[in-house]
């Protein structure tokens, strides 16, 4: 026992030296990890940031709107006969079609105004013939050899904030005098036949088939400035309860031939 004491003592103490040696050679293989608060920024260093900076939005320039002014021209056209049913209108809008319209019957004192809009189609046609006659830079008398005050006198006007001018006739032999004139003729027919029934509607329901005849009279000889105008009004007429079915009826075969 006392011979195999020693070797025993010298292998343990081997194996603590070979132990320690590990545990140091470890130690120096990873450095000890710095505590946060010891860890200290020069503030006036420039710290490059991993963190990926989203850039500011930028505000797009305010861009100058470009509109242009409304036209301030404005156009009318004036009908007189003493003798016609309808003896005085007057038509008066502006560049996008809106005004109003004013006549006078025969017989009658006061003078009936309702607010008129062009539709875009018969806009078109109206200022096209108005361009077509340069008018503003024209001094032509539209007025023909050939006098009929029998037919009434029409009276044009344009004025676009700085030029006037009125040309006066009862007849003429220019194509698009004449057609300026039908075309202003079909916004008065059809004005004065949508206040006829609203008239009728109200206060003479009796008076609705004859206001009907007289919608597909013109309709038929291309009398009104546009017929699909009047296409919500039809609706109306025949559901209208109020009106005889005969005009009930009309108002449907009417607005089948329009809407076809």
């Amino acid at each position: 026992m006392s011979s195999k004491q020693p070797l025993i003592s010298r292998i343990i103490s081997a194996a603590l030296v070979i132990s320690g040696v590990a545990v140091f050679a470890m130690g120096q293989a990873r450095p000890p990890a710095a505590r946060q608060q010891d860890v200290q920024v020069d503030p006036g260093a420039n710290v490059k940031s991993n963190v990926r900076q989203e850039p500011t939005p930028t505000r797009p320039a305010r861009r100058e709107e470009n509109k242009r002014p409304p036209d301030p021209t404005r156009y009318s056209y004036e009908f007189t006969q003493p003798q016609f049913t309808i003896s005085h209108i007057v038509i008066e809008h502006d560049a996008i079609g809106r005004g109003k319209i004013t006549f006078e019957k025969l017989g009658e004192t006061a003078s009936i105004v309702e607010p008129v809009e062009l539709s875009t189609a018969a806009l078109g046609r109206i200022l096209g013939l108005w361009s077509d006659l340069h008018f503003l830079d024209s001094a032509e008398n539209y007025q023909a050899d050939k006098q009929f005050p029998h037919l009434g006198t029409m009276k044009v006007q344009m004025d676009d904030g700085k030029r006037k001018r009125t040309a006066e006739f009862n007849w003429t032999n220019n194509k698009q005098a004449s057609a300026l004139i039908t075309e202003y003729r079909r916004v008065a027919d059809q004005a004065v036949l949508v206040f006829d029934i609203a008239v009728a509607r109200e206060n003479q329901p009796l008076n609705a088939p004859k206001l009907l005849e007289l919608f597909e009279m013109l309709l038929t000889r291309n009398g009104l400035s546009d017929p699909y105008q009047l296409v919500p009004l039809l609706r109306e007429l025949t559901v209208d309860e109020h009106l005889p079915l005969i005009a009930r009826n009309h108002a449907t075969r009417l607005l089948k031939r329009i809407e076809k």
